[in-house]
């Protein structure tokens, strides 16, 4: 067997392999014997029949299975020989040659890159350092009583905060348009549920007054016929009603579940838990950091086979979030809308991996069960959890995967600068942008 490779454009390798006549017809006359021994022809008894009849009915068919069965065992020999790690399943193309030449074959197909880690000395990962304030915590508490807010119906003029219920109708170049009218539509005054200037056209306004508002949609408005379009609402305000905030008393905090120690667990909980999401999202920023960083100083080129087929993993997985949603049942996503994504997820996958061979990293059994067993805390049950992943090969491998991430996280916190950059909790919890990320000095 010959074997040449030819280095096209990127990872895309051409390897040529040539297969010597005696070894095909060998292959060939053995596969038409095969065929001899059941083949059933007229005038002929089964497994009788002459293999110079054989040959001359089946000589096409037994070639062609020959040439499927030589280039599978000769395509992966090929490839232990040059030492070629392939990035994906290759497209084959037939070489014409004669009988007397044997028989050839090209196969395309993309290789594995070589990953060659680069220094993280210059990069600065900043580790956010946050307490949870009673201040924060009051916020907290003040969020869950919106949550719970009743409305009780005053007689003055609706103010920024009320609740208003209301009928209106839209009209545009005088004639009412499709979805601008409703009936009995509570609002709320300054939550920024309609067009601009409509709920502040209803401040003031009392139960039983109607008032019309000249409005015009914004230029980004979702109903393209509509957009940046003038009209006039005519709404009826049939119902004025101020919130009424529950008080933080025993039967409060019997709605969250904590019935014991009363409003004084109940703080108690609710700082525990803000405690604990805070240290999950400060893991999460610097992980992120951290990744970031290894995609910044390891510029790898990456086989377009696997980002593909990532990238159709990312599309039947946002089909299944939406479907689960009620969405998306008749929803054609372009594959190509991942592609950017799916190109970074396979990127991260190779540096991570050579991390983990380069630096003889091994999985920490010990912080496995230790993510399981906190995983588990949040149920009814814990050790029925925690059999579950122990039980589930596919599941624990996830838990698995994320514990190899967090140990190359580690290792990168030991190669890069870490700063502390002291944040508020809102500012840590709830960015207005990305503020947090690696950065090279």
């Amino acid at each position: 067997m010959q074997v040449s490779v030819e280095a096209s454009e990127g990872l895309e390798r051409r390897m040529t392999v040539e297969l010597p006549a005696e070894k095909v017809n060998q292959a060939v006359e053995k596969r038409l014997k095969e065929i001899a021994r059941t083949v059933r022809l007229d005038g002929f008894r089964p497994g009788k029949v002459p293999l110079s009849v054989v040959r001359k009915r089946f000589s096409n068919d037994a070639k062609q299975e020959v040439f499927g069965d030589l280039v599978q065992s000769s395509y992966f020999e090929a490839l232990m020989q040059e030492k070629l790690n392939p990035a994906g399943e290759p497209a084959i193309e037939p070489v014409e040659k004669s009988v007397n030449e044997g028989m050839a074959y090209v196969a395309v197909f993309e290789v594995m890159p070589e990953v060659t880690l680069n220094s993280l000395g210059d990069v600065t990962i900043k580790r956010p350092v946050v307490e949870v304030t009673d201040e924060d915590l009051n916020e907290m508490v003040e969020k869950l009583r919106k949550q719970r807010i009743t409305w009780n119906e005053v007689d003055r003029a609706a103010q920024e905060g009320d609740q208003i219920t209301i009928n209106f109708k839209g009209y545009m170049d005088g004639e009412a348009f499709e979805g601008g009218s409703a009936e009995g539509i509570p609002l709320e005054l300054g939550s920024k549920g309609m067009i601009e200037g409509f709920e502040e056209g209803l401040v003031g306004a009392k139960a039983g007054e109607a008032r019309t508002l000249e409005l015009t949609f914004p230029e980004s408005y979702h109903a393209e016929k509509l957009a940046g379009k003038p009209a006039t609402f005519e709404v009826e305000v049939t119902k004025v009603s101020e919130a009424v905030l529950p008080e933080v008393n025993e039967e409060f905090t019997k709605a969250f579940g904590i019935s014991e120690e009363g409003v004084d667990g109940f703080y108690k909980e609710i700082r525990a838990n803000m405690t604990r999401e805070l240290e999950d999202k400060i893991r999460s920023l610097v992980k992120e950091q951290a990744m970031d960083a290894l995609l910044q100083v390891n510029d790898l080129e990456v086989p377009k086979a696997l980002v593909k087929r990532e990238a159709e993993v990312l599309l039947q997985q946002t089909k299944a979030n939406l479907a689960q949603g009620g969405q998306g049942n008749n929803l054609n996503l372009p594959v190509e809308l991942f592609e950017d994504q799916a190109k970074k997820r396979v990127t991260l996958g190779l540096i991570i991996a050579e991390v983990l061979s380069s630096n003889n990293i091994e999985l920490d059994e010990d912080r496995v069960r230790q993510k399981i067993e906190q995983f588990a805390q949040s149920y009814e049950d814990p050790q029925q959890v925690v059999d579950y992943y122990y039980g589930n090969k596919e599941q624990l491998s996830g838990i698995q995967n994320l514990v190899l991430e967090d140990q190359v996280v580690d290792w990168v916190l030991d190669q890069v600068k870490v700063e502390d950059a002291a944040k508020g909790f809102d500012e840590v919890m709830n960015p207005a942008t990305p503020d947090v990320d690696a950065v090279n000095e």
